[in-house]
């Protein structure tokens, strides 16, 4: 369901662009940031979201002020550019989680010229890849209320969502995503006029429609098996909606076969089945790697994931493959985010508990610096600058309460630590503070030492000041932190320049924002600063490029 802070937003954005402040003075009250250009601005969006605000704003508000960004770029006639972004972080796997890509995507849809909804709609299928995606689009462009509706282009690119796929994968699709959002596929096929391309789809569409009932059932089977098409095709389609109806009345024995031969995943076995041993144990032969990371909790709390089991052995494999995690598009912030929820031994929520199995723990630490792309050392001199002050440690990145910018920031440090030869690290308050972390300590070892660090006030240019103050030859400064920054004398940007004047290298500030706020300490004008979006899998590439001198 969409937050409130997207609902607001929603409410709101249709009410015009309001006119560009230039903003110096962050929401903590502090100078020394700079504002970041819409078009930044929509990057981070997309990237982190805003579901779990920031010390200073909450998340309607940092929705609202993100859709403002977007109603902006839209008015200046950059529609292209902002469907050209949302199509680039989406396809790309930039992005954990799809609420904001969605968001802004309604938005083109709604609030663009005529060239931007064109080019929306001719982007859907791609950013649009299953059907919860389609049904959070749909219920987020009614709610803004505004543009063609459901005119010609919106009921095209509906439509061609469900020809596009083969009469077998549709039928997956539909059987697996029935409904989101308050809408079902019966309702959007109506809505959208929905013409099949071939029999087949039209056969599938018919049971989404209309169900599985005696009648229907042989109407589906006909239709699919000697309508026009590939018939191996067909074939497949009958007998994967015929094993998800029988699943559904079937003993657990008959269901393990249905499993084994059709694939089915955890959304067709029904609930009743859902706590027996031998029926995970099945769908973990075919789960995909997302699924799997989703559900490892309940997987060990059944003991499907025992110590030195086939099945452990297996996930572990799996975790441990890079190649895999790139084709299943595994994002770096899930894999984080499973493991700090696994290595709880607890839920959130609801009373599940469960025993972590160390082995997965530490296939999953792998699988987080295995998830980002292209992580290739520059032989750089690098200083890290972990901002540990009182306001990383509130909010959440992506809405994940176990996953502070504090957190995060520990987490992307890891990964340039694990790259770089030459690296050093610091944490920063109002001072320095002590921080004994080395590339050597897993993730969580990391994550629980900046966890114990005292809180404080926020001096950004400490690390500059710092390695000015003891010599350090630094080529690349980069400083992990939420931007909320108000202590100190000296600016980021001034203690920089006077580190480049006083030891003659041209060092370089890359900011790693945690935060989809407005500002940065980065200077825009400034081509050896750069502020880039943490949690971007391409982040560790963005930073090599840029140390190099690429971009």
């Amino acid at each position: 369901m969409m937050s409130a802070g997207f609902q607001n937003a929603l409410a709101m954005a249709a009410g015009g662009p309001r006119p560009k402040r230039a903003k110096v003075t962050n929401k903590a009250g502090g100078s020394g940031t700079f504002a970041v250009s819409d078009m930044q601005r929509l990057q981070r969006f997309l990237i982190l979201g805003v579901e779990g605000g920031t010390y200073y704003q909450k998340a309607p508000e940092l929705a609202l002020e993100n859709a403002t960004a977007i109603t902006r770029l839209l008015a200046a006639g950059k529609g292209a550019e902002v469907v050209e972004a949302i199509v680039s972080v989406s396809t790309e796997g930039r992005a954990a989680k799809q609420g904001a890509t969605m968001f802004a995507f309604a938005m083109c849809a709604r609030l663009g010229d005529v060239e931007t909804r064109r080019l929306c709609y001719a982007s859907l299928t791609k950013v649009c890849r299953i059907p919860t995606h389609l049904f959070q689009f749909i219920s987020m462009a009614q709610e803004l209320g505004e543009g063609s509706g459901w005119g010609r282009l919106q009921r095209r690119a509906v439509a061609e969502f469900y020809n596009g796929k083969t009469p077998s994968a549709l039928a997956f699709a539909v059987t697996k995503y029935k409904n989101r959002e308050g809408f079902t596929h019966r309702d959007v096929l109506r809505l959208a006029h929905v013409k099949p391309a071939t029999a087949g789809t039209a056969a599938v569409l018919k049971y989404a429609a209309k169900g599985w009932g005696e009648d229907a059932g042989a109407a589906v089977r006909a239709a699919l098996l000697d309508g026009a098409g590939d018939a191996e095709e067909g074939a497949k389609a009958v007998a994967l909606l015929a094993a998800v109806e029988e699943a559904k009345t079937a003993g657990e024995a008959r269901l393990l076969e249905l499993i084994a031969a059709h694939r089915l995943a955890r959304e067709h076995v029904p609930s009743a089945h859902l706590n027996a041993k031998a029926v995970w144990e099945a769908l973990l032969r075919s789960m995909p790697m997302t699924a799997m990371l989703r559900n490892l909790a309940k997987m060990t709390a059944i003991g499907v994931l025992a110590p030195l089991t086939e099945q452990a052995a297996a996930v572990c494999a799996q975790l441990g493959d890079a190649e895999a995690l790139r084709k299943a598009r595994v994002h770096p912030f899930s894999v984080l985010l499973a493991m700090k929820q696994y290595e709880q031994g607890r839920g959130d929520k609801g009373s599940l508990a469960w025993d972590p199995n160390q082995q997965i723990l530490a296939a999953l630490d792998g699988a987080f610096y295995a998830s980002f792309k292209n992580v290739q050392p520059t032989g750089k001199r690098f200083l890290l600058g972990m901002d540990v002050s009182g306001s990383m440690s509130c909010g959440s990145v992506n809405g994940a309460p176990c996953l502070t910018p504090r957190v995060a920031a520990a987490a992307m440090a890891m990964v340039t630590m694990r790259t770089e030869p030459v690296c050093h690290t610091v944490a920063f308050t109002g001072e320095i503070v002590p921080l004994r972390i080395h590339a050597r300590m897993s993730l969580g070892e990391v994550v629980d030492t900046c966890s114990s660090l005292p809180f404080g006030a926020t001096d950004c240019a400490q690390p500059m000041l710092h390695a000015l103050a003891h010599g350090l030859k630094v080529d690349v400064f980069i400083v992990y932190t939420d931007c909320e920054t108000w202590a100190g004398d000296v600016t980021p940007h001034q203690a920089l320049v006077r580190y480049r004047r006083e030891t003659g290298i041209a060092a370089k500030l890359i900011v790693v924002a945690m935060t989809s706020g407005g500002f940065t300490l980065a200077d825009p004008d400034d081509a050896g600063m750069l502020d880039v979006v943490g949690f971007d899998s391409a982040c560790p590439e963005i930073i090599r490029a840029f140390a190099e001198g690429s971009v």
